[in-house]
């Protein structure tokens, strides 16, 4: 990474009554810097809804009705094949089982991957079948397969749904079928294309594959980004009279990964040209950059009445962003603490936050949560603590004292507690190096996506 694109966010605390807060100074201008132009105004599509979303981040670059509840069609697979995804990783199904298919699958109209009760196809072809094809027919077979019945399944639908968050959905059935108690958002499609991508590495590149052959019969898949867009890698399409043309994509350029959905465009060849005309924005003009790992000491909080002075402070998570190209060396970041760190303190508790800013605008905000336990300390160690909370830390600066009171703690828990005092609120520990693109596992992401539904 070059001098003109690096940012260093360090986290230095201020102790007070109220609160701790760490500001850090934006990042000087590199020599000879020029001005960063602004942002464009975003492409002006003619779909009903669409959405275009970072996976990293989860940031939102481009946004149309996107709460619009809207039958979705075909893209209704996209949740069925989360549960089937859930059922194989959990082991309660096998790619390599075979399924028995009943009549109601075979009767199934619309698109379809040509199944009937005299076959045994395996989970692994009726999940092509599903994804490439879109065979409704192939939804259904593997509905009754793990739930027994179609409706059965499409509860276990919503059961997930809700877990992921997606508030604006509903479904009454594993196709897309048409039905006025069936729909989705663009976000909530958004959302459950970045889970699937992020939950199930090892099944997404099903997404990917151009093309399947089932009984003698050829067929080709639905999304047309993916014969457009080397970069492009899923998801799914869908149409009916009612849903209009729809899709879902998702594609990966220098280790940047965006997620489009496009609602109830008018014509085949609109949502592809609007899907791509997302994409093409999005990595134009934004870039991800990941700024934290996960369970990286950020700061350091003073602790009281515990075996140790001090607890390392971090990030459940890694900590990306989706900002303008060319603005990276603008962000600036604030750490915010409780007013007293008191022990016990559990692992992953929150004790703060971290926001980071650009200009006067928060990009992003995390819970800043303990990385080790400190269990409370003895009753000579709280003891003091408590004297020195109660005299306002008027102690807090004399070295016998605090020599004291490690030794105190040290008595009572075999401690290994410094003779310096304590830090006055919270000491800075250098972040974890910004990257210039964020690093992500999707070791087995490089293939497939696919279409609709009557």
């Amino acid at each position: 990474m070059t001098m003109k694109r690096k940012i260093v966010l360090m986290l230095a605390l201020l102790a007070s009554l109220g609160s701790a807060l760490a500001q850090v100074p934006p990042v000087p201008a590199a020599a000879g810097k020029t001005e960063t132009p602004p942002v464009p105004a975003p492409p002006q599509l003619t779909a009903s809804s669409y959405i275009l979303m970072d996976f990293n981040s989860l940031d939102v670059l481009v946004e149309h009705n996107p709460d619009q509840r809207l039958e979705p069609a075909s893209i209704t697979k996209l949740m069925t094949s989360y549960v089937v995804f859930e059922e194989l990783s959990k082991g309660k199904i096998k790619l390599d089982d075979t399924v028995i298919v009943s009549k109601s699958a075979w009767r199934m109209g619309g698109s379809r991957m040509f199944i009937d009760p005299t076959m045994t196809p395996t989970v692994q072809e009726l999940i092509r079948g599903m994804i490439i094809q879109s065979g409704n027919d192939a939804c259904v077979a593997l509905a009754e397969h793990i739930a027994g019945t179609e409706q059965a399944f499409a509860d276990l639908m919503n059961h997930y749904a809700e877990q992921l968050g997606m508030t604006g959905s509903h479904f009454q059935n594993s196709t897309g079928w048409p039905d006025d108690a069936h729909y989705m958002t663009a976000r909530d499609v958004a959302i459950l294309s970045a889970a699937i991508i992020r939950d199930f590495p090892d099944y997404y590149p099903y997404y990917a594959e151009k093309e399947f052959t089932f009984n003698g019969i050829l067929q080709h898949n639905r999304n047309p980004v993916l014969f457009k867009d080397p970069t492009s890698d899923g998801l799914k399409t869908g149409h009916t009279e009612n849903a209009g043309f729809c899709l879902a994509a998702s594609a990966k350029r220098d280790g940047m990964r965006l997620i489009t959905v496009v609602m109830k465009s008018a014509s085949e060849s609109a949502r592809a040209t609007d899907s791509q005309s997302l994409l093409n924005y999005g990595f134009r003009f934004y870039e991800t950059v990941q700024l934290y790992e996960a369970r990286t000491e950020l700061a350091s909080g003073e602790v009281w009445k515990g075996t140790a002075d001090v607890v390392p402070l971090g990030l459940a998570q890694p900590l990306f962003v989706t900002i303008p190209r060319g603005r990276y060396g603008e962000l600036d970041a604030q750490v915010k603490l409780l007013p007293e760190l008191t022990a016990p303190l559990a692992a992953d508790q929150v004790v703060g936050s971290i926001a980071v800013k650009l200009e006067d605008k928060v990009v992003a905000s995390r819970d800043l949560v303990v990385l080790n336990a400190v269990e409370e300390a003895g009753f000579f160690g709280r003891t003091w603590d408590g004297l020195r909370l109660w005299t306002g830390g008027l102690f807090g600066d004399d070295e016998d004292d605090a020599a004291a009171a490690a030794a105190a703690k040290s008595d009572e828990a075999g401690s290994d507690a410094g003779t310096d005092g304590k830090p006055g609120a919270a000491e800075p520990a250098s972040p974890q190096p910004a990257v210039e693109k964020p690093a992500v596992d999707e070791s087995a992401i490089g293939k497939p996506a696919d279409d609709a539904a009557g």
